[in-house]
């Protein structure tokens, strides 16, 4: 499987655990989605608007690669965030809203990725203003891994609050291969 493959893997894993955390995570009441459970961003809410914020930064980078822009252009529209625990939303409702469009652009731009796109170097200022430049690859697999990491601190918040979210690993997404 080559590495685009393996990225169009994260992307649709990606979108369907979004699916299922702000699916879960819509059983519980607004005052309990805001409820400070004492994780690194406080609430479900929180956490889930500090995924959004990240996802956002980190794909309007993605756009000033020379051959991303397409997929990505709407996204390079939106607001830049402030900072990584900015509330964008404060309802659940908005909140996936904007977590449903993000993850069919994340799908959309994967799909155009080519092996040579993901050997550029990236150039980039963190949002402290600190200049990196790394390899587009790594940079996208950072992108993913950041998104399971948080919605691994979601799952534990949801399933404190009593609402269990279900499966979540990866290997149900992979698919089965014949033998050779």
């Amino acid at each position: 499987m080559s590495l685009k493959n393996h990225f169009a893997l994260l992307a649709g894993y990606n979108q369907w655990m979004n699916l299922k955390v702000y699916e879960a995570a819509a059983c519980l009441s607004a005052e309990d989605l805001a409820r400070d459970r004492g994780a690194f961003f406080g609430s479900v809410l929180g956490t889930l608007n500090h995924i959004l914020v990240a996802d956002t930064i980190w794909l309007k980078r993605f756009a000033t690669h020379p051959s991303c822009l397409n997929s990505l252009r709407e996204v390079v529209d939106l607001e830049d965030p402030k900072n990584l625990d900015q509330k964008l939303f404060d309802d659940l409702g908005r909140l996936s809203e904007r977590r449903a469009w993000l993850d069919h652009r994340i799908i959309s731009w994967v799909a155009e990725l080519c092996d040579a796109d993901l050997d550029f170097v990236l150039s980039y200022h963190s949002i402290e203003g600190v200049p990196s430049s790394k390899r587009y690859s790594s940079l996208v697999l950072h992108f993913f891994n950041h998104q399971t990491h948080h919605r691994g601190q979601v799952s534990t918040l949801l399933s404190q609050a009593g609402v269990d979210i279900g499966v979540t690993d990866l290997l149900v997404r992979v698919p089965e291969e014949a033998h050779m």
